[in-house]
């Protein structure tokens, strides 16, 4: 299970996933279906989510699939934001399914 940070053109939300990386296509192609095709991607600590959201965390992740599942943990981005450092989450993940900068699927990793 991981947990990922999107922030996207209609805002940020915090999902949950079998998914092992963001690079994966079955992954890219769920969210693509969900109208994501561009965002900013952070890997947040499976056990930093589990102690911001306690017990709505068990639930949503009881509900997760083994595989190929995602689910939304957080809708309210900017509850997200407020409790993230991004010295814990790291580098963003750069995806744009419409920019192929990095190869077939438009990653790219962002380093300072």
């Amino acid at each position: 299970m991981k947990v990922f940070y999107l922030m996207t053109g209609s805002g940020s939300l915090l999902i949950m996933t079998s998914y092992a990386s963001l690079e994966e296509p079955e992954l890219l192609d769920k969210l693509s279906a969900k109208g994501i095709d561009k965002f900013l991607g952070y890997t947040v600590p499976v056990e930093l989510a589990k102690q911001w959201y306690g017990k709505h965390f068990g639930i949503v992740a009881q509900d997760l699939r083994q595989v190929s599942d995602l689910r939304v943990l957080d809708y309210n981005g900017n509850r997200v934001f407020e409790r993230l450092s991004f010295e814990e989450i790291g580098h963003p993940h750069v995806y744009d399914k419409n920019i192929s900068r990095a190869g077939a699927h438009g990653r790219e990793e962002i380093h300072p």
